[in-house]
């Protein structure tokens, strides 16, 4: 089945714009589109980052996981791509598509500074994302940039929550 990704919002472009920003983020997902891929095999290769790289892919819904079991019986989540083509069909002011362009193509220091006072702010529960507006002096568009650009971070409704990482 071809599954084609649909982009309506216009904060939606700041994951796409990330997933491919790096070498090894770019081998990642290429890897995936070629065949399932598992996190073990990928820790292997890229390290780290590659691990990284499949958890950003998992959260953007760029990829699709599922569950094998390998020869000692152990459970090991495996990832493959889960779109084909991407439609991009959004309209915004020019004021939004900056906030979202400055977002995306922040100086990686000075993103992960603000995330980390964005992370640090959310409450166990969550936070209503009203809240970080004036504090952070940043727009609304801004503030979802920044949580879509996140690996840490995601909007659950009008709240930010963390992302438990399963293990």
């Amino acid at each position: 089945m071809k599954r084609i990704k649909v982009i309506n919002d216009p904060t939606d472009m700041v994951s796409l714009l990330r997933a491919m920003d790096s070498p090894i983020k770019k081998s990642v997902f290429q890897e995936a589109a070629n065949g399932w891929v598992s996190k073990r095999s990928v820790e292997e290769r890229y390290g780290d980052e590659g691990v990284e790289a499949l958890d950003f892919f998992e959260k953007m819904h760029l990829v699709e996981s599922s569950w094998q079991i390998d020869a000692q019986l152990n459970k090991e989540k495996i990832y493959h791509t889960y779109y084909v083509s991407i439609h991009i069909n959004t309209s915004c002011s020019i004021t939004e598509i900056s906030d979202v362009l400055y977002i995306a193509a922040m100086d990686e220091k000075k993103y992960i500074d603000l995330e980390e006072k964005v992370y640090h702010m959310v409450e166990d529960e969550g936070t209503f994302s009203g809240d970080f507006l004036k504090e952070l002096e940043l727009t609304p568009t801004m503030l979802k940039s920044l949580v879509k650009r996140s690996g840490r971070l995601a909007y659950k409704g009008h709240r930010i929550e963390r992302i438990k990482q399963d293990q």
